[in-house]
């Protein structure tokens, strides 16, 4: 299936809705304790397992609108799955609290592995929507690596440190803004490494 152009509103609102709407659920339900199936559950675990075919619904919907999903997209889906279901298993929300660690561990892993074998994994997922020399490309691999690894000991720290309250808005904003920021920060401090489009400089 080829995939379609998709008005970025639309796929703003499809990717930032579902973690939005958890947040919502989690401030209505969190004082709350639900019953189901004879076992109870408080609110951030009822929140948590809504959010699941929430999450997916929103990947169906980008899948049906563009005819493609990302390998990132996959893999969220996967690991939401996985430990939304746990979390609700066990009636243990650590497992979601951990979810996010592990998502920029393996996420920082993965590009590391890649940095050792000399390549830029993250060339291979970005390079057609970017186009940056190889040099670039191995700059921004390492320091994003070193970032998500840093994101990864932050979750750890604050999801055993603070209260579950200060994990929900962090996991749900803090970690957003700052990734968007690093990601910013980084792309116009890599403009000398940019390729620019032919096309751009004849018109």
């Amino acid at each position: 299936m080829n995939e379609k152009a998709l008005n970025p509103i639309v796929k703003q609102v499809l990717e930032l809705g579902p973690p939005l709407l958890f947040f919502a659920a989690y401030l209505k339900m969190r004082e709350q304790t639900y019953t189901i199936g004879g076992t109870e559950y408080d609110g951030f675990i009822v929140a948590a397992g809504v959010f699941v075919p929430i999450l997916l619904a929103s990947i169906a919907i980008l899948w049906k609108l563009t005819g493609k999903l990302s390998r990132m997209q996959v893999f969220t889906a996967v690991m939401v799955i996985l430990f939304g279901g746990l979390t609700v298993w066990f009636n243990d929300e650590r497992f979601f609290k951990m979810k996010t660690t592990l998502v920029y561990g393996l996420f920082a892993v993965i590009l590391g592995i890649g940095l050792a074998q000399g390549r830029s994994y993250l060339a291979w997922v970005m390079a057609e929507f970017l186009p940056m020399t190889d040099e670039g490309w191995m700059k921004l691999t390492k320091r994003l690596a070193l970032f998500f690894s840093g994101l990864a000991v932050a979750n750890e720290i604050i999801w055993r440190t603070m209260s579950t309250d200060a994990w929900v808005k962090i996991e749900t904003f803090g970690f957003p803004v700052l990734m968007f920021v690093f990601l910013w920060s980084q792309i116009m401090g890599l403009q000398d490494h940019i390729i620019e489009d032919e096309t751009d400089k004849t018109t």
